[in-house]
């Protein structure tokens, strides 16, 4: 249970009395109440209020103040997608050169295939804009919107396997444990909505039957940082957040008498302790408080019109979709939310991959290329950073037996794609190249660190300084790797 989870069910459970009335006249008499008192002493005594938290703002003038990362769980296929190899039809079915391969890993599932097969994908493609950008043909509306992207075909990562790929992607290191890439926006940026979390995660399921690789809620903790830079995942249906509802008989009123009671109790504690984790708490129950009315004003969408719902395409109006999600993107981005994590899974493709990177596309190209014209309309683009991608690409070389219409692709970091959109990136532009196998990467490599760090220079934040010290030393979203990639920027 996540700590907006219990603080909202927490206080929510406890019975009003004729003390707690009488204390809520003396707080109305007295313009404040004992909550936000004791927050406000205990942030500014304890050091809890992030004592690395930039001090005077960025470290440099930022070009976007908020993310969205639109992320593709399993692995899109960069051959199927973004990164054309028409040469590689005349070599489909045959042996993948050993020299090609060389000295990089295979994962478990074709370490043990006799053969290799070159496969060429099944799909048309063809440029579009005035970049002149080539996209299959799965992709006709993110073609549309080419000129505003910034695409990144020459990434590359040395994680294999999902787990440790997602977590090195967004957390900087393979192994779990470390904060995510918006548990460190929200610490080093904050938010610019005291009315909502700093970072909020939303999941979709792709139309693919097949099995979905988990998503664990590490992937958007906080790690050693402060509980209150979690990602707080919100629901489909029901109570966006678990317990944000007040029960049956308690009013808001009563609810705010609750939450000053056990302020008070925490505030005493903390003098006692000295433990900046009960600040922490104090602050995630006012923020619940405050979400009780925020959250859903931002998940109702009546206020949209047909014709935002007609652009997001025909799931923008079904809750949990990808569509649907991407609209909510939109109307955080409004609202200031600094990190807005979107998962889209279904993508691990080792077979049937014609038929199902299909039905994933249809889920996001409409919804992804609404998201940036619709930010871009409302003048939102600029400041909003974009990104769009998975954890690493696909094979170049069948998994499994390769079939006339049929094939599938295993795991691949030696190079994939990704794309950026507004805040600072330099549009309709196509970064980096791959060989003729589209195996390695050939000119102007981009490693997971680089875009990260690329990332948080648009926000305005050096990556080398947004650290922090735990158990002897200095961490940071990059580790100790990571360059600016100049060459995308504006």
């Amino acid at each position: 249970m996540s700590d907006f989870e219990f603080s909202s069910k927490f206080a929510s459970s406890m019975p009003a009395s004729a003390e707690q009335q009488q204390r809520r006249a003396f707080l109305q008499q007295g313009g404040i109440s004992l909550g936000s008192a004791a927050l406000v002493s205990l942030l500014q005594g304890s050091g809890a209020a992030n004592p690395n938290m930039l001090p005077a703002g960025p470290h440099g003038v930022p070009k976007a103040k908020r993310i969205i990362s639109l992320f593709m769980h399993g692995g899109p296929s960069q051959l199927d997608l973004f990164d054309h190899k028409p040469g590689l039809k005349e070599r489909h079915g045959q042996e993948l050169p050993a020299s090609v391969r060389a000295n990089q890993r295979l994962t478990g599932m074709t370490s043990g295939q006799k053969s290799l097969p070159i496969t060429s994908s099944i799909f048309q493609f063809a440029r579009h804009g005035e970049s002149g950008a080539t996209l299959s043909e799965l992709l006709p509306h993110t073609g549309r919107i080419v000129d505003d992207l910034c695409i990144i075909r020459s990434l590359h990562t040395e994680a294999i396997n999902h787990d440790p790929a997602v977590t090195l992607m967004q957390t900087g290191h393979q192994q779990a444990g470390r904060p995510s890439f918006g548990a460190w926006a929200s610490y080093g940026l904050g938010s610019e909505n005291s009315n909502l979390p700093a970072f909020v995660v939303l999941i979709s399921r792709g139309s693919a039957a097949r099995p979905a690789d988990p998503l664990y809620a590490r992937l958007w903790g906080s790690g050693f940082l402060s509980s209150n830079h979690q990602g707080v995942a919100l629901r489909s249906g029901g109570d966006r957040v678990l317990y944000l509802s007040n029960p049956p008989g308690i009013d808001p009123a009563t609810r705010r008498d609750q939450l000053d009671l056990l302020a008070s109790l925490n505030g005493q504690q903390s003098a006692k302790e000295h433990d900046p984790e009960i600040a922490t708490r104090i602050a995630q129950y006012e923020m619940a408080f405050r979400m009780q009315t925020s959250v859903p004003e931002l998940a109702d969408l009546g206020s949209e019109t047909a014709a935002t719902f007609e652009a997001y395409g025909p799931q923008s109006r079904q809750p949990g979709t990808f569509a649907a999600n991407c609209l909510l993107a939109r109307r955080m981005a409004e609202r200031g939310i600094r990190f807005i994590q979107l998962y889209h899974r279904g993508w691990d493709q080792h077979y049937n991959l014609p038929s199902d990177i299909r039905l994933q596309c249809q889920d996001v190209d409409q919804p992804a290329a609404a998201l940036i014209g619709d930010l871009k309309q409302r003048g939102l683009l600029d400041e909003t950073l974009v990104v769009w991608g998975g954890e690493f690409g696909r094979t170049t070389y069948s998994q499994g037996k390769l079939e006339p219409k049929n094939y599938g692709r295993d795991h691949h970091g030696g190079c994939f794609t990704m794309w950026l959109a507004g805040g600072g990136i330099k549009p309709g532009t196509v970064h980096g190249e791959t060989d003729e196998f589209c195996y390695n990467v050939t000119r102007d490599p981009v490693h997971v660190h680089d875009l990260n760090a690329t990332l948080l220079h648009l926000m305005g934040v050096d990556h080398t300084r947004l650290t922090f010290r735990f158990q002897g030393r200095d961490y940071r979203l990059t580790d100790v790797h990571g360059r600016v990639v100049a060459e995308l920027l504006a």
